[in-house]
């Protein structure tokens, strides 16, 4: 501890049993090795889950041993066996409601997998459209998505994804949930077209699938998924539909453990469901999860954005030196985004059902509806009043070359590419002005609205 640096510094012994919780004010940054800053709030708990946490990666890192052996032939190595746990490789999914610390357990288990020196590289999956799927990169603008991490890294970038910023690869799969959601953050509602979740899920399961049969010895690393508050609770209206994305997780990604975080209902329902075929463990919640209101989600959710658009620099924290942070290097993402202007015929615009769609359970008893859930419906930039103005639209990748393979509903498979954000409509000269993060023209002439919106 430097002299300069006294006044602001502070030595906590951690016994052991014991962790360290702190709450930052808005524009305040804290390192933590020299404990460096003024948090608003600090202190020293003697109740932790980190010993729950650290079991479970032990238990699923006997899981990835038992497999890897099982794949190359070898007798199982030697030491305390698991008899309880599956043989075949971890596939995790992580249940819990809001604010419980799902995504947090879910990062912490990856971290510690791919920090043990044993070269995994397991997938980390997100279908929580209202989650960003990496903190540095922030990419998740209602998307389920699905990363391979390796070294606490992504995959290289890739020059065939130029809507998608530096830092997101090729191996990225990522799909659009383009309905109307309950609030700009847009937090998933079960009511609000399950359907079409159920099949973003099995889509992402299947784009998963392929990538594991042409590298069987990388799957033995296992998957984790993060999952939305919304398939936890709900009302008696929606838990069927609650109950049918919950399986449709265990059934694409083939789970075999079942984390239920901080809620004991769902706890007990996941044990009479699942406990016969899998493995169904609960999860304390920490005590340091922090409940995130309304307006915080939403201006983190317009960072995030601004972040995809322009970049972020990154600012050590005061009292490190030297380009690391945790180990990892520091390096600074900035990018130029492009503002076109492009007609009305260069981009196909579609919402995915109606655009105010209520739920099947609220129609009148014998009616029937006119727009389906999942049926893409074509967007007129020329009327007025469209929602384009400010939206943020999902690009697409083209089309299968193969026209006798087309069908109505081919928009629903096909994987997201990039964001752009409407920013200006001309509807006399018939052209939009859309902003991207990277120069040059759009790859993909199709493109899904929700119901995020942006303004600088």
């Amino acid at each position: 501890m430097s002299e300069g640096s006294e006044s602001s510094s502070k030595e906590w012994v951690l016994e052991p049993e014991t962790e360290y919780r702190f709450e930052l004010d808005p524009g305040t940054s804290l390192a933590i090795k020299h404990v460096t800053g003024q948090p608003s709030t600090e202190y020293v708990s003697e109740e932790t889950p980190m010993a729950v946490y650290g079991n479970l990666h032990i238990a699923i890192e006997q899981m990835r041993v038992r497999a890897l052996a099982k794949f190359r032939g070898s007798p199982e190595p030697e030491g305390r066996p698991a008899p309880d746990l599956p043989t075949e490789p971890p596939r995790v999914l992580v249940l819990g409601p809001d604010s419980a610390g799902k995504t947090t357990l879910c990062k912490i288990l990856i971290n510690y997998t791919v920090r043990a020196g044993q070269a995994w590289s397991p997938l980390l999956i997100n279908v929580d459209p209202s989650e960003a799927s990496s903190s540095r990169l922030r990419f998740s603008i209602q998307t389920l998505t699905s990363f391979p991490r390796e070294h606490g890294q992504l995959q290289p970038a890739s020059d065939e994804l130029p809507v998608i910023p530096a830092g997101l690869g090729r191996n990225l799969r990522a799909d659009h949930f383009g309905i109307e959601c309950p609030s700009a953050t847009c937090v998933l509602s079960t009511t609000r077209n399950p359907l079409l979740m159920d099949r973003l899920i099995r889509n992402l399961g299947v784009n998963v699938d392929e990538k594991s049969s042409n590298d069987p010895k990388g799957q033995t690393a296992g998957l984790i998924v993060d999952t939305p508050s919304s398939f936890a609770s709900g009302t008696a209206a929606t838990n069927e539909h609650r109950q049918k994305l919950i399986k449709a997780c265990v059934d694409a990604f083939k789970i075999n453990i079942i984390l239920v975080v901080g809620h004991e209902k769902l706890n007990v329902e996941m044990q009479r469901t699942y406990g016969p075929t899998l493995k169904v463990v609960k999860v304390p919640k920490s005590g340091g999860v922090v409940e995130l209101d309304h307006g915080y989600r939403e201006r983190v959710h317009d960072n995030q954005f601004h972040t995809y658009m322009y970049g972020e620099v990154i600012t050590p924290p005061l009292g490190i030196s030297g380009g690391t942070q945790g180990g990892e290097a520091l390096a600074d993402l900035t990018l130029a985004p492009s503002s076109t202007v492009v007609s009305f015929n260069d981009l196909t615009i579609y919402r995915i059902g109606a655009g105010t769609m209520a739920p099947s359970s609220a129609l009148p008893v014998g009616a029937s509806r006119s727009v389906s859930e999942m049926q893409p419906v074509l967007i007129d930039p020329s009327i007025p009043g469209s929602g384009l103005l400010n939206a943020i639209l999902a690009v697409l990748a083209p089309f299968n070359p193969d026209e006798n393979e087309r069908y109505d509903e081919e928009i629903l498979d096909l994987p997201v590419i990039g964001f752009i954000a409407v920013t200006h409509i001309d509807i006399a000269h018939k052209k939009l002005t859309v902003l991207s993060p990277t120069q040059g023209s759009l790859v993909g002439k199709t493109a899904v609205i929700g119901s995020y919106e942006w303004q600088e």
